[in-house]
């Protein structure tokens, strides 16, 4: 007996004890969390940085607006339904549902939204200020909420200017080279004549705002000033397109009745076709004059108002009884956005000044 089971032995076959397959205790433990070992050690921090990626993608996803598919930089809004949109997306909806004189809906949802349905959402807001974001200089990633202060003044790649561009330089270039441009720069070495014709531009600057300040004061010393606080109410024009304009109730100045009126892309037929807006407006007589009124105007931000100008606009105009309405002046151009969110609410504020010279 026992010569056959050495026998058995010396040819291969494991005695049942030793077998690991039919003894799982025979099992060496330490082969098993040798491997895992082996397979976490090396791959877990870029498996945890494949994660966080992968989940900074997907809440940049859910988290986008829903008419511009873009992450929100400022505000932003939620219909009832919770689909969100960016400010600046959300005021173009009302605007151009105002311009269509239709009713501004979800893009998702085709539920109504209005400034009174529609709710900021903070969370949201607070989620994507923490998600990371391309510096547009050098290319780093920065959470959202410290992104402008290191494009503005920390960025070592940001654009800068040189000095001396008061004196004429040119020179736009990284912040890291301008110590570098400004030891080598030519234009402190330029002649007192060179010099004097780039000041020359600066002195036309001031002189035009001298002139406006001046024109300021003048017009304050004139005997008959009114300041009216208006209201721009929308309505519509009878033609076959209806077009946009707005109007204000008559209001007395000057023992007459006068009326302001505001028109959308007053150059094209049909202002919903573009994208790009600007307000003009116009100064009416409602009342016939005994003789020629010489009136100075200007439109400022009225006390309610939701808007600033930048760059108030003196106007004259010489009313007479052939002459009842002035020529339309520009009341924003330039920033449809500014636009956008004035056609967006139900009126506009604005508060109107009248000189009698």
């Amino acid at each position: 007996m026992a010569d056959s089971e050495g026998s058995s032995t010396s040819q291969g076959i494991v005695p049942e004890q030793n077998n690991p397959l039919l003894n799982p205790a025979a099992v060496d433990e330490s082969i098993e969390p040798i491997k895992k070992k082996a397979r976490t050690d090396g791959s877990q921090a870029l498996t945890s940085i494949k994660i966080s990626e992968k989940l900074e993608q997907r809440l940049g996803g859910i988290l986008c607006c829903t008419v511009c598919l873009d992450l929100p930089r400022s505000a932003v809004y939620q219909c009832t339904n919770g689909h969100l949109m960016c400010a600046g997306c959300f005021t173009h909806l009302l605007a151009d549902a105002r311009l269509r004189e239709e009713v501004a809906t979800c893009p998702n949802c085709r539920i109504e939204i209005s400034k009174h349905t529609a709710s900021r959402n903070l969370a949201v807001e607070k989620a994507v200020n923490e998600l990371p974001a391309e510096c547009s200089y050098c290319n780093r990633e920065f959470p959202r909420n410290v992104l402008d202060r290191h494009e503005r003044e920390l960025c070592e790649d940001r654009t800068v200017k040189c000095k001396y561009y008061r004196i004429g330089c040119l020179w736009n270039g990284k912040f890291a080279g301008q110590v570098e441009h400004e030891n080598n720069c030519s234009h402190p070495g330029k002649t007192a004549g060179e010099v004097m014709v780039v000041l020359r531009e600066y002195d036309d600057n001031a002189e035009k705002e001298r002139k406006l300040c001046s024109c300021i004061f003048d017009l304050l010393s004139f005997e008959k000033i009114t300041l009216n606080d208006l209201q721009l109410k929308p309505y519509r024009t009878d033609e076959f397109v209806h077009k946009l304009y707005y109007e204000t109730s008559r209001f007395a100045a000057f023992n007459n009745q006068w009326v302001v009126k505001a028109r959308v892309n007053s150059h094209q037929r049909d202002p919903t076709q573009s994208c790009e807006r600007e307000l003009t407006y116009q100064l009416l007589l409602k009342t016939k004059p005994s003789n020629t009124l010489s009136v100075n105007f200007v439109v400022l931000k009225g006390p309610f108002g939701e808007f600033c100008l930048r760059k108030p606009q003196i106007n004259h105009f010489e009313f007479s009884e052939n002459n009842l309405e002035s020529p339309f002046y520009t009341l924003f151009g330039g920033d449809s956005n500014e636009c956008n969110r004035l056609l967006s609410a139900k009126m506009i504020h604005c508060r109107l000044i009248l000189f009698l010279g």
